[in-house]
């Protein structure tokens, strides 16, 4: 013990090994309290992780969740003690690892699969990846009988990820959108409802899911106000502009289907009852003129040719 503390004193155990840090070490003894890790080649003290530690969920022995002569990654939880063993974890390494995904899966939109295991005043708890979540009723696509939803399995995305308050809040609604959004393509004409207006355009739902008719997407000439032209609960057709998947965002535009600058500011009624046509002309002609300024210029010898051909 003298020659181990003088050891710790020099400095001999700290090593390059520091809390929080992942090592790879081999199981090669299991006790009554958890497994020794033998940590060769990154420190020369050995490691201990305790049975409460050894995996995420508490179900399984010591022999299923660490076998002996398995090699793992572990988390650091302590540097070397009074008995020249540092303290690890699966377990912790394991939520850290959940925590950094779900943070992942909020920055990139993505969906993921929630267990509700409970119901509380404000929504429903579950687990995600072994993290405790909670979904706000507000955020749930069915808003009553909140019992009837414990023990199903329910997409959702990530509003918030704090690991360090151990707070993971998510939306199912905003995981139905996402995926209702991956379904429209750009360029298509849809039926829907205005349900707001802002003094920088109106929000149509079609269908369930809400996008942005922009006051400069309305006509080809200026409008000042939405409310010029269209009035909340009012019926419209328009114009897929854009698809945000990453922000689960749509854009709608409605000047695509005049055929002349402000048409749909006089004759709004004219304009949406045959959008169709009007849609597919204008997509002819834009094709048309693509493929015209696509098109290399013609020689000048062949282009006089052609003149005088044609006389």
């Amino acid at each position: 013990m003298d020659d181990f503390m003088n050891a710790l004193e020099q400095g001999e155990y700290d090593d390059q090994l520091r809390r929080g840090q992942v090592v790879r070490g081999k199981v090669y003894e299991h006790t009554a309290n958890g497994a020794l890790i033998d940590l060769s080649g990154q420190t020369k003290a050995s490691g201990f992780v305790p049975i409460d530690e050894a995996a995420l969920s508490k179900r399984g022995t010591l022999d299923e969740v660490l076998p002996l002569n398995e090699e793992c990654e572990f988390l650091v939880l302590r540097k070397v003690d009074s008995e020249g063993q540092i303290l690890l974890s699966r377990r912790q390494l394991a939520i850290k690892k959940a925590w950094d995904e779900m943070a992942e899966m909020k920055s990139d939109g993505q969906v993921v699969e929630m267990r509700v295991t409970g119901v509380n005043r404000g929504g429903v708890i579950g687990q995600v990846k072994g993290l405790r979540a909670f979904i706000p009723r507000s955020h749930l696509t069915q808003k009553e009988n909140l019992d009837s939803l414990v023990g199903q399995l329910l997409l959702v995305t990530c509003l918030e990820v704090d690991p360090d308050r151990r707070k993971l809040v998510l939306s199912q609604r905003e995981a139905a959108r996402s995926q209702a959004i991956q379904d429209i393509e750009p360029g298509t004409l849809v039926e829907g409802r205005v349900v707001s207006l802002q003094p920088y355009g109106a929000f149509v739902d079609i269908g369930g899911v809400t996008g942005l008719l922009h006051v400069k997407q309305i006509s080809e000439l200026p409008v000042q106000a939405p409310n010029t032209v269209v009035q909340i609960g009012q019926p419209i057709k328009v114009v897929i502009a854009d698809v945000d998947e990453y922000k689960n965002r749509l854009s709608f535009a409605t000047k695509p289907l005049e055929s002349y600058p402000g048409e749909i500011l006089e004759k709004f009624e004219v304009v949406m009852a045959n959008a169709e046509e009007r849609l597919e002309a204008a997509q002819q002609k834009a094709a048309e003129q693509e493929k015209a300024e696509t098109q290399p210029p013609q020689p000048e010898e062949t282009q006089a040719e052609t003149k005088t051909e044609e006389e």
